[in-house]
């Protein structure tokens, strides 16, 4: 008896960590990020007062925002963008590349949602660009800047087969060429040439920098999820990807790195602009925190080499920007084609991305095969099973035995009732004889929770699940099951969440749908089937367990439940099939007896 209570203590457990795990996730984490913030204004108002200065020119946040985006582009000439992925603007002030949208992804699923914004114009609160430029604070008559107007010279409109070239003659004998280029997916190819037509020799350096005056209000809040600086740095094929949060990045407003090569930028949950430096050109990468005026400008930059141009001469520099979508076949291939180090990781993978990508390629796969995703998560459940079913198989045979075996636990029970120790040695040695282990029955549940964990993050951070339908009322697999048992499911022509005072807890911690239904009755089902706890409080606690569990996973990605409802449909045919050969009793057969006798 000592064991089984071992076992269902273990069992109890584990599933009273997987609810505090969920509880800080859904309300002692936003309890902690209000306090976070207050130290964030703090460390903010310090890197203020210190005045950080940069490797790079540095633009000037305004003061005051508009916020029409016609008169934040209105206020320089631009030339057009449009490619089958993106379209936007870059200004000539600057050549700044601050306009743009992903025409492939939509805000929301409504069919008139307009396009995803990814940089939005200066001028403009929480304005997002990129720009290049070049950085020499000695040089007669300057180098191009932040507030450097260029001059368009050829091309009219910048799509993937017509670049544009822009020009700028400081003055002083030094003229700027830039050939702008861009592909059919996300990255642009920003070529400078520079001559030198003075009389003696001039020292640079190439720049870049992605800028963001501002972090909107609903980034930066997952405690799952990275959002905020990101880069790989090293040399000589050692590289490592290095990431700040945004609330990390404020505490830290100053964080270089040296590199060869690699890439650094600011990353969003799907969305991501990047720089690509020569791969073989030395580096120093910044990421840096400002606050001009309290515009809290977040910035990724990076330094090249200095190079002399001798008078008569020219030198051409190569820098390259992602901006863009973070999928995982068009980040791999870029990884390949530019021989980037570990691109693909711009995706979170998170701690256990040993699985997860495994997990992420094997529903791809079954995606491409079954053309939804959320069939590739039934036959991925499936193939877990698979391998899994040696383990689970000695697990139910073991739960099937204890079963059987009920009676006589209840016959030791009684006869010992008053000497544990005697209960405990009759209790092993019935084990011993029936070759049973008490304690396989919570194995399959620890051994599944990374499978659960790597496929929530699969889930919650890949731009392939967002959007991604099923059938019928479920549209977004990455989002709840928007169902709900207070309308009847639709049923009812009503909104719950516009009922006053109730309205965001019925929408909120009380939404229940189909899905968290179903997965609570399997559940239910599943436990129904397992031998009952010997002691009464953990038999009680187990039985409101289902109940819990529903409300619980309700929040959680519609793709999600579909994985764990499907997995204990298996699990439950499984047992049951077993039950059977051991001829031990249970709730499936004596629900279908009562109707037999009636």
């Amino acid at each position: 008896m000592q064991n089984e209570n071992s076992r269902n203590t273990i069992i109890f457990f584990v599933l009273a960590a997987l609810i505090m795990g969920v509880y800080y996730f859904l309300v002692m984490r936003p309890q902690a990020e209000m306090r976070r913030q207050q130290q964030v204004a703090a460390a903010e108002e310090k890197a203020a007062k210190a005045g950080t200065a940069g490797v790079t020119p540095e633009s000037a946040a305004p003061t005051a925002f508009v916020a029409s985006r016609a008169q934040a582009l209105g206020a320089a000439a631009r030339v057009p963008i449009q490619t089958p992925t993106l379209k936007g603007s870059l200004s000539l002030q600057g050549a700044r590349i601050d306009d743009l949208f992903l025409t492939r992804y939509r805000e929301t699923l409504d069919k008139n949602s307009p396009p995803v914004e990814l940089f939005r114009p200066q001028g403009m609160e929480h304005a997002y660009f990129a720009q290049f430029g070049w950085s020499g604070p000695n040089v007669p008559g300057g180098v191009p800047g932040p507030n450097t107007v260029w001059t368009l010279t050829k091309g009219a409109t910048l799509t993937p087969t017509t670049p544009v070239e822009l020009t700028w003659d400081n003055g002083a004998g030094l003229r700027f060429t830039r050939a702008i280029a861009i592909d059919d997916q996300y990255v642009f190819t920003v070529k400078d040439t520079v001559a030198n037509l003075s009389g003696q020799p001039i020292t640079i350096a190439p720049y870049g920098r992605v800028e963001r005056q501002g972090v909107p209000t609903d980034l930066g809040k997952q405690m799952i999820l990275h959002e905020g600086a990101i880069g790989t740095f090293g040399a000589d094929g050692d590289y490592s990807t290095k990431q700040v949060k945004y609330k990390d990045w404020a505490k830290k407003p100053r964080i270089e790195n040296e590199s060869t090569g690699g890439w650094l930028g600011i990353t969003d949950k799907y969305w991501m602009a990047a720089l690509i430096p020569d791969q073989k050109e030395k580096i120093e990468g910044r990421f840096a925190v400002r606050d001009p005026d309290g515009a809290n400008v977040h910035e990724a930059a990076m330094l090249g080499a200095t190079r002399t141009i001798q008078p008569g001469r020219q030198i051409e520099e190569t820098q390259r920007l992602f901006a863009g979508a973070k999928r995982a076949e068009v980040l791999k291939a870029y990884e390949q084609s530019l021989d980037l180090p570990r691109f693909v990781y711009a995706i979170d993978w998170g701690m256990f991305w040993f699985l997860t990508r495994p997990i992420f390629t094997v529903v791809e796969f079954f995606y491409g095969v079954l053309g939804n995703f959320g069939l590739a998560i039934l036959a991925l459940t499936v193939v877990v099973k698979l391998i899994m079913f040696p383990l689970a198989n000695k697990s139910y045979e073991s739960l099937s035995k204890m079963r059987t075996l009920q009676p006589k636990m209840e016959e030791i029970k009684k006869k010992h009732g008053s000497d544990p120790q005697k209960q405990q040695q009759e209790m092993m040695a019935l084990y011993q004889r029936e070759k049973i282990n008490p304690l396989a029955g919570c194995l399959p549940i620890v051994v599944q929770i990374p499978v659960f964990y790597a496929l929530y993050k699969v889930l919650f951070v890949t731009i392939e699940m967002r959007h991604a339908p099923f059938f019928g009322w479920i549209r977004d697999l990455s989002a709840r099951d928007p169902s709900t048992v207070w309308n009847l499911f639709g049923a009812i022509p009503w909104d719950p969440a516009t009922l006053p005072l109730l309205g965001n807890i019925l929408n909120g911690p009380l939404h229940l749908g189909v899905l968290p239904i179903i997965y609570g009755l399997t559940m239910w089902l599943q436990q129904s089937m397992n031998p009952p706890a010997q002691d009464p409080m953990q038999r009680q606690i187990f039985a409101f367990l289902p109940f819990i569990f529903t409300f619980i996973m309700a929040p959680f990605a519609a793709g999600l439940l579909i994985y764990w409802a499907w997995n204990n449909i298996l699990s439950i045919a499984q047992q049951y099939i077993i039950m059977h050969r051991f001829k031990a009793e249970n709730p499936i057969d004596s629900f279908f007896a009562r109707f037999k006798k009636a």
